[in-house]
């Protein structure tokens, strides 16, 4: 008895044909790359709000980095930490320069950064707090 067309002899599952398969898998690298581009860009151009707390933007920038992680796409961790350090608000310039000078950045992990910036944030916070209340 012959096999059904798309099946091959002594075969119980069906097995599409080659083109179909190199068609699939053509339109999946393309949807790939287009994601890749795309939160490349997004990643390019990463800003940190005015209104936003360091946590905000951390959990912001994660997401993207994380969704190119798994598209196996790496950004190292020092460009990580440059990027990062180049959106902080014009406010953070003192504390930028502070870390700039103070910390080697091609050893700081993003851990650290943002657990320094979330420390001078909170000092800023009840500098402000005090300040209203006099």
């Amino acid at each position: 008895m012959a096999a059904p067309p798309n099946f091959e002899e002594g075969q119980s599952t069906y097995r599409p044909p080659r083109s179909i398969l190199q068609t699939a898998h053509e339109g999946t690298t393309q949807v790939k790359q287009s994601k890749i581009d795309m939160l490349t860009t997004e990643y390019e151009l990463f800003r940190m709000n005015d209104d936003e707390s360091i946590q905000e933007m951390h959990t912001r920038f994660t997401s993207i980095i994380n969704e190119l992680n798994s598209l196996g796409e790496t950004i190292p961790r020092n460009k990580l930490v440059s990027k990062i350090l180049s959106i902080l608000p014009r406010p953070w310039e003192s504390k930028l320069n502070a870390i700039t000078e103070s910390k080697d950045l091609q050893e700081l992990t993003i851990e650290e950064l943002v657990g320094n910036l979330k420390t001078y944030e909170m000092k800023r916070k009840i500098d402000s707090e005090n300040r209203e209340s006099k």
